[in-house]
């Protein structure tokens, strides 16, 4: 019979096997350390999600730097429901909604490592396309307002300055 892979000391009593981003890792193991290692065995074979916690994992990306050190957090509270960016790593969960928009400076370069990107690309809502539709177009208002009042165009820029605060008091209706 083979011994357990990673003491080396006890006879292998089940087989693990696990493949993450296309690497296949294939260990066998005894009792105690699959239960070290917080694998359960289920009718002879080792389930690694017995004691899967999702939450766990995403505090461990929260509260990585990029080269996987401890992140050092701030203390600041969210406005909204007090959460900490410190609860956020140990829960792996916010508090709330408003959690996101005050801690994306922390949460930016987790997502960085998880997803390689920081822009969403694919399918959105309607309603998302449409406020990220208006929020380019007021984006580019004020681009064109920022180049009338540089060439003394002023009555261009109050027309862009209206349209400008059209266009935002159109947001505030929609999240109402």
């Amino acid at each position: 019979m083979a011994l357990c892979e990673r003491c080396k000391k006890k006879p292998a009593s089940a087989y693990f096997r696990q493949i993450v981003d296309g690497v296949e890792k294939e260990m066998r193991l005894c009792q105690e350390c699959a239960e070290e290692m917080g694998i359960k065995q289920l009718g002879g074979i080792m389930n690694p999600f017995s004691s899967f916690d999702f939450g766990n994992i995403l505090g461990q990306f929260f509260g990585q730097t990029a080269l996987g050190g401890e992140r050092k957090t701030s203390g600041k509270r969210c406005s909204s429901c007090g959460s900490s960016f410190q609860d956020m790593v140990n829960t792996g969960k916010a508090g709330c909604a408003q959690c996101y928009k005050e801690f994306y400076g922390e949460l930016l370069p987790s997502i960085q490592r998880i997803h390689g990107k920081t822009e969403h690309i694919g399918k959105i809502s309607r309603q998302a396309g449409l406020a990220a539709q208006r929020e380019n177009l007021i984006n580019s208002y004020k681009e064109e307002l920022k180049k009338s009042i540089e060439e003394e165009n002023y009555e261009r820029a109050a027309q862009l300055r209206d349209m400008i605060k059209t266009a935002e008091a159109g947001e505030e209706d929609d999240q109402a």
